[in-house]
């Protein structure tokens, strides 16, 4: 009994909840160009800011649970579907599946709690904090070279590699998950200016090529 009311709790969230950007969807459809460069949003990855020195005791437990956690800056550990992101020397962000998160039946901010225990840390649900917009293709990069100042050059920002920066003076998280694919987590609150910050940047690669 208890398990269906769960489920059914299950979907009545999945039903009434809106993303930060659901409100451009359309727009991320019809601003995309295939096989250029493609904007989507990732809706309710659940997301966990973990604070814990990794030399702990309570670091190597929760590295158990995580995959691992990340020993400096732009790295990312990972096991399956879910990624450890470096932050800061203690602190990091893992970025799970939707069902991940608690309100669905997952167990992993749990079993991130009960992996600190007593240790000194802390663990805090962030899923409802940002969101994520995926952006690939093969102009990807110089659509974000529009309004990013790292150094994207793939000698330099390598498949794998995440960096806290800003984007169209937006602060977010920059996570390189493939050759041509792009990761972007910025807060809830300015995931809607960002997003139209993107599709105005891509909006060159619709239009024909003067000949």
């Amino acid at each position: 009994m208890a398990d269906t009311a769960a489920i059914a709790n299950s979907k009545k969230i999945r039903t009434i909840r809106q993303s930060p950007a659901s409100v451009l969807r359309e727009a991320f459809e019809a601003g995309s160009v295939a096989g250029i460069v493609e904007l989507q949003e990732l809706q309710f990855l659940t997301m966990a800011g973990v604070r814990v020195d990794p030399d702990t005791e309570a670091g190597t437990r929760v590295a158990s649970v995580t995959g691992g956690l990340p020993p400096r800056s732009g790295e990312v550990r990972s096991t399956g579907d879910t990624a450890v992101l470096w932050l800061g020397p203690t602190e990091f962000l893992v970025v799970a599946p939707t069902d991940a998160h608690e309100s669905l039946g997952g167990d992993l901010l749990q079993a991130l709690r009960a992996a600190l225990s007593d240790g000194e840390g802390q663990v805090v649900d962030l899923s409802a904090n940002r969101t994520t917009f995926e952006l690939s293709g093969p102009r990807a990069r110089a659509v974000l070279e529009k309004g990013c100042s790292l150094d994207l050059h793939a000698r330099v920002f390598s498949s794998g590699t995440a960096l806290s920066t800003e984007i169209g003076n937006i602060p977010a998280i920059l996570w390189k998950t493939g050759e041509e694919v792009y990761r972007i987590f910025p807060r809830a609150s300015f995931a809607e200016f960002l997003g139209r910050w993107l599709l105005d940047a891509m909006r060159e690669y619709a239009s024909p090529e003067v000949p």
